[in-house]
């Protein structure tokens, strides 16, 4: 059987599994062995806190939203349901960033909502 030499494939692969593992503490980033079993653990926490970020930051812009709108007078729900109603179409995201920063325009977009124009 004739021999065969590898070459540097064995250590192209150890290296790229050590380099996704920088940053991580201990022997986790010195070990192959254990590198490679948190970096795969690591690409799956990656791919489900992409999903959960969405989630957070959404919920997040509700809960700003609904600050802003109870210091009004006003529940969330009901101010959601004034703006569709309107044909007010700003999303969470601007909502809350216009309830922080400049609550002026805020409060004049809840004006228009309620229907006082």
């Amino acid at each position: 059987m004739v021999r065969v030499k590898r070459g540097n494939v064995a250590r192209k692969r150890r290296k790229k599994v050590l380099k996704r593992a920088k940053g991580f503490q201990g022997s986790l980033h010195r070990i192959f062995r254990t590198a490679k079993e948190f970096v795969t653990h690591a690409k799956k926490y990656s791919t489900r806190d992409r999903k959960n970020r969405k989630r957070e930051f959404r919920a997040l812009w509700i809960v700003r939203i609904n600050a802003a709108t109870k210091q009004a007078g006003m529940s969330y729900s009901r101010f959601i349901n004034a703006l569709k109603k309107a044909n007010i179409k700003l999303d969470r995201k601007m909502l809350a960033s216009i309830a922080a920063d400049d609550p002026d325009t805020f409060s004049h977009i809840m004006k228009i909502a309620k229907g006082g124009k």
